[in-house]
């Protein structure tokens, strides 16, 4: 079950509903392992039926939207006919150049649509399916994390220390982060592993480069530490369905370099002062003499826009409009 199913399953459970969660992998109520990506066995419609029980509405996170898995897309469909369900769409086939050439979701008439931007209920609605969209949400607690005895344990001293916290696969624009923290003479931690096949690509970007890079978190540290061991968030990607650093810098209060793929401009549309990964000079003398105000401004926008708490009131609401209680 991923980070957001988590935080809707949480909000849901809050305002009085029961909640099941059913996954493929991960942790949740009921297991069905061939309802993961890279399962290897077929889904029984029986047995997604059985789990799937007695539920007034049953919510559908990106398992339609992005069909890595087609055979557990077609059981889905089957054993959501004529029943109540909404759709969460993370991602969108067309979206991925390599899965353009698959089906997009489908509609029905007791099945509802949600979208994490704008961008993608406007392509889904050219596609003749009404979508609404509600961006992530996000904890806005003031963070905890261990700065200095992370710092130490990367070895990295009074150095500027850049911090990627995404894997590394190709739209992840790795190259474009090396690039920022080599004219910043900075530290560069990349904290997911590659993927996709990336691994050798991966390797001969760093070692062409001139950059002191980290790999990994220290052991017994987690990605707390790891905010509050930076000085500087580095979001490099070329796509992202929404791009969750941008907000954790945020959250986090810590300055973020950005590339301006779609989505993360519907983000800076709120308000956000983020800098832009090819500007050196601003990103420099800010590390030089941060600038304690823009944390303060950017965690009031998320407060007002992308608070974790008022998810369960935008859920109700929702929920309201689709007619279930």
């Amino acid at each position: 079950m991923s980070i957001e199913s988590a935080k809707w399953a949480t909000a849901l459970a809050s305002l009085g509903h029961v909640v099941r969660t059913v996954a493929g992998a991960g942790v949740a109520d009921r297991m069905i392992p061939s309802l993961a990506i890279d399962a290897t066995s077929s889904t029984s419609i029986n047995e997604v039926g059985d789990a799937l029980g007695d539920a007034d509405l049953v919510i559908v996170e990106n398992l339609a939207s992005l069909p890595l898995n087609l055979d557990a897309r077609e059981v889905l469909y089957h054993a959501l006919d004529g029943r109540r369900a909404l759709f969460h769409h993370h991602d969108l086939p067309w979206q991925r150049p390599h899965l353009a050439h698959l089906e997009g979701p489908r509609d029905a008439p007791l099945w509802h649509h949600v979208t994490i931007n704008e961008l993608s209920r406007l392509e889904l609605l050219a596609r003749g399916i009404d979508a609404v969209t509600m961006m992530n949400s996000f904890d806005c607690e003031p963070p905890r994390g261990r700065r200095d005895s992370t710092r130490a344990a990367l070895d990295v001293d009074d150095r500027s220390l850049v911090l990627m916290p995404t894997r590394a696969i190709p739209r992840k624009n790795v190259e474009g982060a090396l690039a920022m923290c080599e004219a910043l003479d900075a530290v560069f931690w990349l904290l997911g592993p590659a993927e996709d096949g990336y691994g050798a690509t991966l390797q001969r970007l760093i070692e062409s480069s001139n950059v002191d890079v980290r790999r990994d978190l220290p052991e017994g540290c987690d990605v707390h530490d790891a905010y509050a061991a930076c000085d500087l968030v580095v979001m490099p990607s070329t796509w992202e369905g929404f791009g969750n650093p941008v907000l954790e810098s945020v959250t986090h209060r810590r300055p973020l370099a950005l590339y301006p793929y779609p989505v993360a401009c519907e983000i800076v549309d709120f308000g956000f002062r983020f800098f832009d990964l090819g500007d050196v000079v601003a990103i420099k003398s800010f590390l030089d003499n941060p600038d304690y105000d823009l944390y303060a401004h950017n965690l009031a926008i998320a407060l007002e826009h992308f608070n974790i708490s008022s998810l369960p009131s935008h859920l109700s609401s929702l929920l309201d409009s689709i007619g279930v209680r």
